[in-house]
């Protein structure tokens, strides 16, 4: 790897990583580099709009050219192109949210966002990174990608009460989605919210992602709908992976009908 690259991407994840602005010894410390080197990569980042700095406080943000290489990854998606129509007709077959999400490094990255149908304020979470273990959407792509020990043995903090952390609990939860073809979350990202996820697989068979449902927890988890949106995640992540050109074999429980 060409060190200075690296470098460079090491400061742009972490002022993505959640705090608005750093200044350069707080970036410093979490990248592990001396000041004036991260000094001389910020005042080349800034030149190229990829971060950009604070007037008055000297501090440094994300900036445009960075929601410019965003939009275009999305644009490139194939998964969120091919997901497009499903996750739409989805979210009107159970009158919830639908999100589409991939995994990048430990978090899920929402690809897609559809809005529950009804006249509800809503955010749109396209953008948003989610740790792995703490989401439905998750907890469907790791129970298949073959770097599920490297994601169990990470320091894995809790969001809520609710969280899953230990390795235990999340190898049995990873185990069930492997069983019944979907994940379900109950709290674990923000309280009050819920999810049931699917995997989608690409063509090589490998996971490309994971289509969910999600909202209030006492609606996504009533007793009285959970299997009717399980069915219904379940049947949209096959057609996803169909038009993915996924092999059957990879598709739990075949094609959808």
């Amino acid at each position: 790897m060409i060190q200075s690259v690296e470098r460079a991407a090491l400061i742009l994840k972490v002022l993505g990583s959640g705090t608005p602005r750093l200044g350069v010894t707080e970036i410093a410390e979490r990248v592990g580099l001396a000041k004036p080197t991260v000094h001389g990569l910020l005042r080349t980042l800034a030149a190229c709009e990829l971060v950009v700095q604070d007037p008055d406080t000297g501090k440094y943000a994300l900036g445009p050219a960075v929601l410019q290489l965003g939009n275009a990854y999305l644009e490139g998606s194939e998964l969120r192109a091919r997901s497009l129509l499903w996750a739409d007709s989805l979210a009107q077959r159970v009158n919830e949210a639908v999100w589409v999400g991939t995994l990048s490094g430990s978090r899920v990255i929402v690809l897609h966002h559809v809005f529950r149908p009804d006249d509800v304020v809503q955010i749109l979470e396209v953008g948003a990174a989610i740790p792995w273990h703490a989401c439905a959407l998750g907890h469907a792509i790791a129970a298949h990608d073959p770097r599920g020990e490297e994601l169990l043995s990470d320091d894995l903090a809790p969001l809520t009460g609710l969280t899953r952390t230990g390795r235990d609990d999340l190898e049995r939860a990873l185990a069930e989605v492997r069983r019944r073809g979907y994940a379900v979350e109950d709290q674990e990202a923000a309280l009050g919210d819920a999810g049931v996820a699917a995997p989608v697989f690409s063509r090589d068979g490998s996971v490309a992602g994971a289509v969910a449902v999600v909202g209030p927890v006492e609606r996504v988890l009533d007793p009285a709908r959970r299997e009717e949106i399980a069915l219904a995640v379940r049947e949209t992540a096959r057609a996803v992976s169909r038009d993915l050109g996924a092999p059957r074999s990879a598709v739990p429980g075949g094609p959808a009908a």
